[in-house]
């Protein structure tokens, strides 16, 4: 029966550390959609950086929520995965919030380059002049192309499925065979494309970001100027290759889930599971500790909650 759950340690011990990773990324992510949601209120309007942390902040909550609800089914109630089309719509919600989170991250990162980066080429001037009246159509972009590639990875499921079916004919069966493979092939180059598309920009404004910031700071040395600006020029370039370093590791545990796709689970697929899990919420708890306001306002958050224990 489909209500007879199916578990073991492996799948416990699983569920468990998964489990731990995606509520406290869910709690991270709220509090920073909560905080900027507040700041929207008040303001009427938001910065175009934060816009794209609030939207970054709604993809990860949810993309960890859906996440989390695929693991628990997969291994404690593997057979509601095959009821009523749970399984294409699982694999399509969180392909899109997945890749929402991905191309948001990658605008987030360009956004900081053009904003923070010295230039003297005019297509940059140009961008820093623009960027702000282009991010919403960059943030609608992202939406769009996640949705797209959604759509895709729910007619890949759906091919899947029906290919499990038992042929009675031998052709039928070939045939069956060549389209799966056909659709499998087609939609797993498409997801490569969006992860590599999605990490160049990433590579592309890290790197540019680290080199004028390294430019500027060799500037200031020369001209003994060892101050309070320096030091932040430092804290900033270690920030931006920490991210780099990450997002780096991030773009090599989704391109294997790619190559593991087909495989049975092992301790690699585990340990890619975790980190995917935790990625999400590492990341955003960076955002928010290299953003005053938002640090201000978690750092208060967390003396209240220590003021109420200790009073119990």
């Amino acid at each position: 029966a489909p209500s007879q759950f199916n578990v073991n340690s492996y799948g416990a011990t699983t569920v468990a550390i998964i489990t731990l990773e995606v509520f406290a990324g869910m709690w991270i992510n709220a509090f920073l959609v909560c905080v900027l949601c507040i700041a929207w209120v008040k303001k009427k309007t938001l910065k175009s950086s934060e816009k794209i942390l609030l939207l970054l902040g709604c993809s990860r909550f949810w993309y960890l929520c859906f996440t989390w609800i695929s693991h628990f089914l997969s291994k404690i109630y593997p057979k509601y995965l095959y009821l009523n089309h749970i399984l294409q719509l699982l694999a399509t919600i969180q392909t899109f919030f997945n890749y929402s989170s991905l191309w948001v991250s990658a605008c987030l990162c360009g956004f900081y380059c053009i904003k923070i980066a010295n230039f003297s080429n005019r297509s940059f001037i140009y961008l820093k002049v623009k960027i702000d009246r282009m991010v919403p159509w960059l943030l609608l972009g992202s939406e769009i192309l996640a949705l797209a590639i959604s759509i895709v990875i729910y007619d890949l499921t759906e091919t899947v499925q029906n290919s499990n079916h038992t042929f009675t004919c031998q052709e039928n069966f070939w045939e069956a065979r060549i389209t799966m493979d056909k659709h499998f092939f087609s939609s797993i180059f498409l997801a490569g494309l969006g992860y590599a598309a999605s990490f160049m920009v990433v590579i592309f404004a890290a790197v540019s970001l680290l080199f004028s910031l390294w430019r500027h700071k060799r500037t200031m040395q020369k001209n003994s100027m060892k101050d309070l600006s320096m030091d932040a020029h430092i804290r900033a370039m270690k920030s931006v290759l920490s991210f780099l370093v990450m997002y780096s590791i991030n773009f090599l545990c989704l391109i294997l889930t790619i190559i593991y796709a087909t495989k049975k689970e092992n301790i690699m697929t585990l340990v890619i599971s975790i980190y995917l899990c935790a990625f999400p919420g590492v990341h955003s708890l960076i955002l928010i500790l290299s953003n005053p306001k938002l640090e201000k306002a978690l750092l208060k958050i967390l003396s209240c909650v220590k003021c109420e224990f200790f009073m119990k």
